[in-house]
């Protein structure tokens, strides 16, 4: 056979026969499958997402990261400030801080520890501090918690005993507790403050601000077991200033044991008294009773946190006739030996009448106030002109604050007319239809002390809030000096103030009884006032005492309110080293402290 028949038959062999179909053939894989590219896109754009996110979080918004951290790391460690103390005159601490301690707890973690298994620890922490043992594992009954106090200002031994139980989830912490060391005797001037230290009453509440230090500040970063690994940054505080008052201890101690012993003696419902120096207006007492205890305030009721002495008004009866003699001698009406005709005792005016107790006939005006005669002084109120009349009320600061910037002070009450009535000037003249406090009715007769000088009180003492400087002349010394002559017949034989004497000093005053005004009139309840000044050669103190409602049978100021104004301005006179002026003395006269202007 040839080889090309062999070529031939192998070629015939190769094609398909006719009705056969051809052979599949193999081809080569794609490169790139197209599950491969959809897994790789899904990749690409998972990274790109965590890129984007990451940026995101670390380049344009890392603050809230940031604050997370530091929420875990970051510590500000606040150093412990004591509240300012509050001092006397003389240095006699009147408020303190005390060092105490808080006890509070972490309700997470004594969950998490299980410390409310240990019951009898739970037992002796609810017995020493007094309480129940239901209430004091409710607060500590929700797990979410991480905060909460049990009891604060525990004193030092019972914060040791709490130490020593070692219960998981309790701990102490430092704070300051105010306590007063005089007590009942300063409390409303003073006032008081909450648990957290914040005054909310009196002195407290006034300069809380100054009393109020700030602490130093230090921002620490810890590490994962709460161990301090930097200190980042700190902050100096400020020191807490200290307030010294113009009240004087060793008065305000006389001066409140006074009128306590009042309360209790006249069976008052209140009693208020204050002593002011002539010169400067400074206030060295400032008493009411009933009182109360601010270092233990759990049975306190309101009305006996009041500061009676500049929030309560009254109508000050008798005890402001010197100022219609004064007016009357200003105006030029009357001279200081005038006299004045008040038969037969009595007058109508309008529909109204006033009266004596009894028929004075004609009588000077030393007897007008020696005698307190209300025809006297009504005389002499409607003889000079209403304008020139209401004025010298007014200057004498009747309608106005004191100027001691007290939290609660009354400006009084006193509705003007367009018309008044004869009769309405007439009890205005005897200290009806206007009402004003005790500290308003002491600064007037500071100012009649003072020579007719206008000054505001002061309480807090280098701080006055003068606005008239060494002091407004409101009426002329020449005729305070006549007045002042005249007020001191008030305590000698015939007066009506003879128990206000004081042995070995010239006391003048006035006495004043009124009826506390009721619905439609007048009711048989009394205020009973002594208001005077001392010593009459050389005025240096006034003292007010107000007798509130006197229950028993004395109910003239007589009686009740000049044997203490004797008390404590005796007990004020001896303890500030006044000399006595027993010795009867020409005239009135002043030390340069308290005369300019004369």
């Amino acid at each position: 056979m040839s080889v090309l028949n062999v070529i031939d038959d192998t070629t015939v062999a190769k094609r398909p026969r006719r009705g056969q179909q051809g052979a599949k053939q193999n081809k080569a894989p794609d490169m790139i499958n197209w599950r491969f590219i959809v897994v790789l896109i899904a990749v690409i754009s998972v990274f790109c997402a965590l890129a984007i996110r990451a940026a995101y979080i670390q380049v344009i918004a890392p603050d809230a990261l940031i604050e997370q951290g530091d929420n875990r790391t970051l510590r500000t460690r606040n150093s412990l400030v004591h509240r300012g103390l509050i001092l006397d005159r003389n240095g006699e601490e009147l408020a303190v801080s005390v060092p105490v301690r808080a006890v509070w707890a972490d309700p997470k973690i004594i969950h998490q520890e299980n410390a409310l298994v240990q019951r009898r620890r739970w037992l002796a922490l609810a017995e020493v501090l007094g309480t129940d043992i239901s209430a004091l594992l409710a607060k500590v009954d929700n797990p979410k918690r991480r905060f909460v106090y049990l009891q604060r200002q525990v004193s030092p031994a019972m914060a040791d005993y709490v130490e020593q139980l070692d219960i998981p989830g309790v701990g102490l912490r430092n704070e300051s507790r105010r306590y007063y060391p005089t007590g009942e005797v300063a409390a409303h001037l003073i006032g008081f403050t909450d648990v957290d230290d914040r005054g909310i009453e009196g002195l407290e509440r006034i300069y809380n601000d100054l009393l109020t230090g700030t602490p130093d500040k230090r921002t620490i970063r810890r590490d994962a077991k709460g161990r301090q690994v930097e200190i980042l940054e700190k902050t100096h505080g400020e020191t807490a200033k200290d307030l010294v008052l113009t009240v004087d201890q060793r008065v305000q101690a006389v001066a409140y044991k006074a009128i306590k012993q009042a309360t209790e003696t006249y069976a008052a419902a209140s009693a208020s008294a204050i002593v002011i120096d002539v010169a400067s207006g400074d206030i060295l007492a400032m008493v009411n009773s009933p009182s109360f205890n601010p270092n233990n305030r759990d049975t306190v009721a309101p009305h006996r946190v009041r500061n009676r002495v500049i929030t309560d008004a009254f109508e000050p009866g008798s005890s402001l006739k010197p100022l219609a003699v004064l007016a009357a001698l200003e105006f030029g009406e009357v001279t200081p030996t005038s006299k004045v005709n008040t038969s037969p005792g009595w007058m109508r005016l309008g529909g109204s009448m006033v009266q004596d107790p009894r028929n004075l006939g004609e009588i000077d005006l030393t007897t007008i106030i020696q005698k307190s005669s209300n025809m006297g002084t009504s005389k002499l109120a409607l003889s000079v002109p209403k304008p020139f009349l209401l004025d010298t009320y007014y200057n004498m600061g009747l309608m106005s604050d004191t100027g001691t910037l007290l939290a609660g002070e009354s400006s009084g009450i006193f509705h003007e007319r367009n018309r008044w009535s004869e009769f309405e000037l007439a009890t205005l003249s005897f200290g009806y239809g206007i009402s004003v406090t005790t500290a308003q009715l002491a600064r007037m007769y500071t100012i009649i002390a003072n020579g007719g000088l206008k000054k505001n009180l002061n309480i807090v003492l280098g701080q006055e809030h003068q606005t008239y400087g060494h002091g407004e002349r409101v009426v002329s010394a020449k005729n305070v000096a006549a007045l002042i002559e005249m007020m001191e017949s008030v305590t000698q034989e015939g007066g009506s103030g003879t128990k206000a004497s004081v042995p070995g000093y010239r006391i003048a005053g006035k006495t004043g009884t009124s009826r506390k005004a009721v619905a439609g009139g007048y009711g048989e309840q009394y205020v009973n006032i002594f208001a005077g000044l001392a010593p009459v050669s050389n005025p240096q103190l006034v003292t007010v005492v107000l007798i509130n409602e006197p229950g028993g049978d004395l109910y003239h100021s007589s009686d009740t309110a000049a044997p203490v104004f004797a008390q404590i301005m005796g007990g004020a006179l001896r303890l500030l080293n006044i000399a006595p002026d027993g010795e009867r003395v020409t005239s009135v006269k002043w030390t340069e402290a308290n005369s300019h202007g004369h």
